[in-house]
């Protein structure tokens, strides 16, 4: 991280990030990054059109209790997030894509879902232009057993595991190579190429030819559902690290760790699957900034925006 005599980094014909926002002067930057403090709306309004290629981000989710960081009602949610989806749209290439995390929560005193999140991914689509490429979910054990009335004290509920990823994108065709997200083919792929299969039809229709055994070069294409049974098939990432370095430098100084971090795992994912060496990649709710930490480490340009000085001054320690 640079603190102090500001170090040029050429990329060739792309811009260095801070150079998008020559009004406005980060709070900290780094070879490819530039970290701002301030209104997410205000500063992606400063923003050009067309000019990011991904972005990743997890705002503060409409939970039936507050946070100390800050969360909308589930009522307001919708309205709230507008103003940041419609700019999210403007400032994203014609070929990028928006990724949103986003979880779900419970009606306040009883057992019973709400809806917010639907009626914002509906909104985004039928009201911002958004569409939707893909709906993926992101398995997070560490998830507390939450609302205690209903899942540990009645028993009545059972405790949620996971949170909605949803891929958005300007164009029902969104730059994206799943090649760069392979993971290892399991045993069972590995044993049924060595012995092979015979041409068939299964009862749901599909053919299943004498090649299909064949393993592809690099590995196996992931699934977008996260379900325990199928380990190797998933995005399975826990968000409590105690020990990793941002937590303990955290610690030592004395300053407040961010309560709502996602694991690195998450942006790396669609950061790789989504983006090229060199692109743009925006946090609009950066909180601790692990997608510019992820961005940085992946070759990526980055630009994270946060309106809490407490939680993005404790970021820097993510690139020490």
């Amino acid at each position: 991280m640079r603190v102090g005599k500001q170090v040029s980094i050429s990329f060739g014909s792309e811009e260095r990030p801070e150079s998008l926002l020559p009004s406005r002067r980060p709070l900290y930057t780094t070879d490819r990054g530039a970290a701002y403090l301030g209104d997410s709306v205000e500063l992606l309004t400063g923003l050009p059109d067309n000019s990011v290629d991904l972005v990743f981000t997890s705002p503060p989710y409409a939970l039936h209790f507050k946070k100390e960081y800050g969360n909308v009602s589930k009522d307001d949610y919708v309205g709230w997030f507008l103003p940041f989806a419609r700019q999210i749209h403007r400032v994203l290439a014609h070929d990028g894509s928006f990724v949103l995390n986003i979880g779900g929560s419970y009606n306040k005193g009883e057992p019973t879902r709400s809806l917010y999140h639907f009626r914002l991914i509906l909104a985004l689509v039928d009201e911002v232009g958004f569409h939707l490429a893909q709906e993926c979910f992101w398995y997070n054990p560490a998830k507390m057993p939450m609302p205690a009335e209903w899942v540990t004290v009645r028993r009545v509920r059972i405790k949620d595991a996971v949170e909605y990823v949803w891929w958005l994108a300007k164009t029902p065709h969104p730059r994206a190579n799943n090649r760069n997200v392979l993971k290892p083919y399991s045993a069972d792929m590995i044993r049924l190429n060595q012995r092979g299969v015979r041409a068939t039809r299964r009862p749901s229709g599909h053919n299943i030819t004498d090649k299909f055994d064949q393993l592809d070069p690099g590995g196996a294409i992931p699934g977008n559902m996260i379900e325990p049974s199928e380990t190797d098939d998933l995005l399975r990432f826990g968000n409590n690290a105690a020990n990793d370095p941002y937590t303990k430098r955290c610690k030592a100084a004395g300053i407040k760790i961010h309560p709502a971090r996602f694991p690195s795992a998450l942006p790396d994912f669609f950061i790789r699957l989504l983006t090229n060496e060199g692109s743009l990649v925006v946090d609009p709710f950066a909180g601790s900034n692990t997608t510019g930490a992820v961005a940085e480490t992946l070759g990526r340009r980055w630009i994270a925006i946060e309106i809490s000085p407490e939680y993005l001054e404790a970021s820097r320690f993510r690139f020490e």
